[in-house]
């Protein structure tokens, strides 16, 4: 991606939480989709920002979002690049009011992630990650800064980030196994797909998700976090790939900081 997209990228997601931040700051309403997922006027109109940000960009690729309608699977499996959006997630952070919400943009090349944009609204802050360039940066009031994820050694504390609003005794039980395995554990719970910025960011080593996620929930941040030196796959062992099949839904997955580290051979099995 060129200096020039990037920051017209970068500028679409910042107006998006500006969008968000309109309604954040109101009285606002929840609504509750087909799926029993919350819904608010902040997700519609951050969707409409970048629709019309992205269509003007390269109107020529193929956009997805959560907040439309998908075309069908026999007509998107065509598709070799194309948008993957989420223009709100941690809506239930965003109705809880402690600012761990997103704005994701992700462009997709051959079922992976080759670059992401990923916007923290509340904290004023851009997350980007090209894979292309293996370059992921992070974009704040103070300039941008390069970042890495921090290395792993066997000896050293394993700090995990885990969900603020998913978890449950699968979860807990594999916590408790991580404990049996490295010296020190310790987590830090965090919303959203900022947990996979935040390991980008060097400040935390695994992110293990034992529970549904859906396809626009993690892409940009996978980008962000592979370009950063870390790595995503499915807790069999498989990569984590995209539009590859009809359901939006994930297999359960591992995110790490160091992609180095042989993580495969040191995590417990999940069960």
């Amino acid at each position: 991606m060129d200096a020039a997209a990037t920051q017209s990228l970068i500028d679409i997601v910042r107006r998006a939480g500006d969008a968000i931040l309109e309604v954040y700051e109101t009285d606002f309403d929840v609504d509750t989709k087909a799926d029993q997922s919350p819904l608010t006027q902040a997700d519609l109109a951050a969707h409409r920002v970048i629709v019309e940000g992205l269509t003007a960009l390269a109107g020529d690729i193929p956009l997805l979002s959560e907040e439309s309608v998908p075309p069908d699977f026999e007509t998107r499996r065509q598709w070799r690049r194309y948008w993957l959006v989420d223009p709100l997630d941690g809506t239930k952070e965003f109705i809880n009011r402690n600012g761990e919400f997103t704005v994701n943009i992700a462009l997709i090349d051959n079922h992976r992630p080759v670059f992401g944009v990923v916007g923290v609204p509340a904290q004023n802050l851009v997350y980007t990650g090209d894979l292309q360039q293996g370059a992921a940066c992070r974009h704040d009031a103070e300039g941008v800064h390069d970042m890495r994820g921090r290395s792993m050694n066997d000896d050293a504390e394993l700090i995990v980030v885990a969900s603020r609003s998913h978890g449950g005794e699968r979860l807990e039980s594999y916590l408790e196994s991580l404990a049996e395995l490295f010296p020190a554990v310790s987590r830090t719970p965090v919303g959203s797909s900022l947990k996979l910025c935040i390991l980008a960011e060097g400040k935390a080593d695994l992110y293990p998700r034992l529970g549904p996620t859906s396809e626009w929930d993690i892409a940009a941040a996978h980008a962000v976090l592979q370009a950063a030196g870390g790595d995503v796959w499915a807790v069999d062992g498989s990569a984590i790939e995209y539009n590859r099949k009809e359901s939006f839904l994930n297999p359960e997955f591992f995110a790490v900081a160091d992609a180095a580290y042989p993580w495969r051979a040191r995590l417990p099995e999940v069960v």
